[in-house]
């Protein structure tokens, strides 16, 4: 197919010979699209880079200004890795001058009307389902499901394999490998279906349970829990929730009752 007649190409941009781009699709300036990617119709890319293998469906824009009021045209772009799919409608923006990038990393799904905005960390492997958002500076780690209709606030941290349901609106930190639902969302237990099926082995997966029950449902402050932890010797898995938690700056998401959900084996 190659670039279609109709299509809009900037004279600076890099594109690769293998690229296709479709019909009335816009490439704008400081853009570089790697080998074997689909630039669908009525597409507009600019200010970005992108690897190996992207598809972007129609009218999906990728790299366009942050919408931020502070933002005055700074030269910022959107860096994307390799294989991602972008579909009908979705916004991802560039940064600001506070990172000067949004980042996105390979194999994600942005589902059609999803937003990831300025100065966003997007890890691998994400999905992000139909018109859910994240607001600026979010960091979403490797394997993160988030269904549909969620709002991410601004500089807030989504953990490595966490699910987040469906309408959910997150306002705090989501530790690693939890699930979270709700408005404003509660964890709901440990995301255990996913965690199997990432080939996690059951004495891993027990003591992320026993981790989680000593974080969330014991009655200790979260940093006596956390030490607790710390002190017997935590697994990978624990040690990485601990450091997520350590880290967080605009609080964690906690259950809403203190107990156990009975959902938390299947959700």
């Amino acid at each position: 197919m190659g670039i279609h007649p109709t299509a809009v190409v900037h004279p600076a941009a890099k594109i690769d010979p293998s690229v296709e781009i479709g019909p009335f699709a816009v490439i704008g300036p400081d853009t570089v699209i790697g080998p074997g990617c689909f630039i669908g119709p009525h597409c507009v890319v600019e200010y970005a880079t992108l690897g190996r293998e992207n598809r972007l469906a129609a009218s999906c824009f990728v790299g366009g200004p942050p919408q931020d009021l502070h933002y005055k045209g700074e030269p910022t772009r959107l860096v994307m890795g390799d294989r991602n799919t972008v579909r009908e409608g979705a916004t991802l923006n560039r940064g600001t001058t506070a990172t000067h990038e949004t980042r996105i990393g390979s194999g994600c799904l942005f589902m059609a009307l999803s937003h990831v905005a300025h100065d966003c960390r997007v890890g691998n492997n994400v999905i992000m389902a139909n018109a859910t958002g994240l607001a600026g500076h979010v960091e979403v780690a490797d394997n993160a499901i988030l269904s549909t209709m969620i709002g991410v606030h601004q500089f807030t941290r989504i953990g490595r394999m966490v699910m987040v349901s469906a309408g959910s609106m997150i306002g705090k930190d989501v530790p690693p490998f939890c699930v979270a639902q709700g408005d404003r969302a509660h964890l709901r237990g440990l995301n255990l279906v996913g965690l199997r099926r990432s080939g996690l082995k059951p004495p891993a997966i027990r003591a992320l349970k026993d981790a989680y029950a000593t974080l969330f449902l014991s009655g200790l402050r979260l940093d006596e829990a956390a030490a607790k932890l710390r002190a017997a010797g935590p697994t990978p898995e624990v040690a990485e929730m601990l450091d997520f938690i350590a880290k967080t700056k605009r609080g964690v998401t906690r259950p809403l009752s203190g107990k156990a959900e009975e959902e938390e084996a299947e959700v």
